[in-house]
């Protein structure tokens, strides 16, 4: 039977950022407890007093183990170098049949400047592929007869390097997602390797992203 503990907690399992300030205590719980009142009683179906939710909240424990605590504490502890690559530009594509053979020839261009910034993604529908802005010209001349669903100029990426053990830690990538949000930083595109994270923002973004990130590694 469900409890007015266990809705609390699949309330702020989907909130993360709501979950973090009750942990810090930032965050009135009395307020908080009148809030979700309606939402509650509505999925116990029957009436549910504020002081009962309070305790529930003040009860809270994140299901987050020690363990995986200590491994985040090392990861962040052990992240590599953070790069900042300028002037990209960002092209999006619709799947089609022609879609492999065109970028087979900007592949040929990338591997005689291996200098150039290159990431190429292929979704369901879509392709994506950002590129240093340098060679706009001649990626629209290789995707001249592909279907073009978005371009943006004027972007940064900033990767970071990941230690190797880092697939193995759950919620690694949502301390970066937070304090970037936390920060007012709108993403444009997000890449994952292995043992590597990027993010693509807007030029404006970047000093404000580099500092961010920053803070997570420190």
């Amino acid at each position: 039977m469900k409890t007015v503990s266990n809705c609390v907690e699949d309330i702020l399992i989907t909130q993360p950022y709501l979950e973090e300030a009750l942990s810090r205590n930032i965050i009135n719980f009395s307020a908080l407890a009148i809030e979700l009142t309606e939402p509650i009683s509505k999925m116990l179906k029957k009436d549910v007093k504020p002081g009962a939710i309070m305790m529930a909240l003040r009860r809270y424990n994140p299901p987050t183990t020690l363990s995986n605590s200590v491994k985040m504490k090392k990861v962040m502890q052990n992240l590599g170098d953070i790069t900042v690559r300028s002037n990209l530009t960002d092209f999006t594509v619709k799947n089609s049949d022609t879609i492999i053979d065109n970028h087979a020839k900007i592949l040929e261009r990338i591997n005689q400047e291996p200098k150039l910034f290159y990431t190429f993604t292929r979704g369901i529908h879509e392709s994506n592929l950002i590129v240093s802005s340098s060679l706009d010209g001649f990626v629209k001349e290789c995707l001249g007869n592909e279907t073009f669903l978005a371009s943006q100029t004027g972007l940064s990426a900033i990767c970071v390097n990941l230690p190797e053990d880092n697939s193995k830690i759950a919620g690694l990538y949502y301390h970066f997602f937070k304090r970037l949000a936390w920060e007012g930083i709108v993403l444009y595109e997000v890449i994952s390797t292995t043992n590597e994270f990027t993010i693509l923002v807007e030029d404006e973004f970047v000093d404000k992203a580099f500092a961010a990130i920053k803070k997570v590694k420190a």
